[in-house]
């Protein structure tokens, strides 16, 4: 379906007209689903992430969205590493259980495999690849926090598989709202 051009202006309507544009551009795009873990003395926390890209080629650096509202975000509010893991198209349970869960009310460890990895958060055995990164910042992006990494260790093979994409996931009510 053909799309007419939206004007971007600096009147209001055309701010208006601009949201909705943006608003549909996004809607089609199916960007790569992420879970992120972390953990803060003796709590630990994951949840799944669609707000996140690479910033960064030389130094390395990524930059993950959280929402204030997740309980992820409280626990890495306090913690000074995010684990970021992919996931292949074959572990979509494990994505909706990090999406649809709450960890307010659920122990989403308890019901996947992990093992404890660099800085001591968990890392998902469910993952096909991850990295660990140390926290460089934290900056208000709108509803969530950007969490900007430096990695610092991880696993990736030489190929991936097809991997969780938001299209896998839209259909996931979320644990809580953004």
């Amino acid at each position: 379906m053909r799309r007419r051009p939206v004007r971007l202006g600096m009147a209001e309507h055309d701010t208006a007209q601009g949201a909705a544009a943006f608003e549909s551009l996004v809607s089609l795009l199916d960007y790569p689903m992420f879970i992120v873990t972390t953990r803060a003395g003796d709590q630990q926390a994951g949840c799944l992430v669609g707000f996140s890209s690479q910033t960064s080629i030389n130094p390395p650096r990524f930059l993950v969205g959280l929402s204030r509202r997740n309980r992820t975000f409280a626990v890495a509010a306090e913690a000074t590493h995010l684990a970021v893991h992919v996931l292949p198209r074959e572990e979509l349970p494990v994505a909706r259980l990090f999406g649809g869960e709450t960890g307010d009310d659920t122990d989403k460890f308890a019901q996947c495999t992990w093992h404890a990895g660099p800085e001591g958060l968990p890392i998902l055995d469910a993952a096909e690849s991850w990295f660990v990164g140390r926290i460089t910042h934290r900056f208000d992006v709108g509803d969530h926090v950007g969490h900007l990494l430096e990695p610092v260790a991880g696993s990736a093979p030489d190929e991936l598989r097809e991997l969780i994409s938001f299209s896998d996931v839209r259909d996931v009510d979320p644990g809580h709202d953004a």
